[in-house]
């Protein structure tokens, strides 16, 4: 039985993927580290994850989508911005063949802090 080893790296994750979506995922880290900045980063699940607070964010890529996970509510309360992508609870699949929308990747980002920092008030 073949068994693979898990990334110790964010870089390690990112060089593994295919080159055709090493761009993307790269595209896609410094858009969450530049609204984050002061977010932890490592490996967490074998995928990059972020930590902020709380959870933030994680992102992994497959065969046909990188996706993003954003612990709940914030997916569901975003549903409108995201009905061009396909979503669950807590995922947003964004197509290989289409551009990333940053924009979209930074609010959803802002909103999950938000989460956090108001989570962590109330403590």
């Amino acid at each position: 039985m073949k068994t693979t080893s898990r990334p110790k790296s964010i870089e390690a994750y990112i060089a593994r993927a295919p080159r055709e979506v090493r761009g993307k995922l790269k595209e896609l880290r410094a858009a969450i580290r530049k609204t984050a900045p002061k977010a932890l980063e490592k490996i967490s699940y074998g995928m990059p994850y972020y930590g902020y607070k709380g959870r933030l964010a994680y992102f992994a890529y497959a065969k046909a989508h990188i996706g993003l996970y954003v612990p709940p509510p914030v997916i569901a309360e975003h549903k409108k911005e995201l009905k061009d992508y396909g979503t669950s609870t807590a995922t947003v699949r964004f197509p290989l063949d289409k551009k990333l929308p940053i924009a979209l990747i930074k609010k959803l980002i802002r909103a999950r802090m938000k989460k956090n920092e108001a989570k962590t008030k109330k403590l």
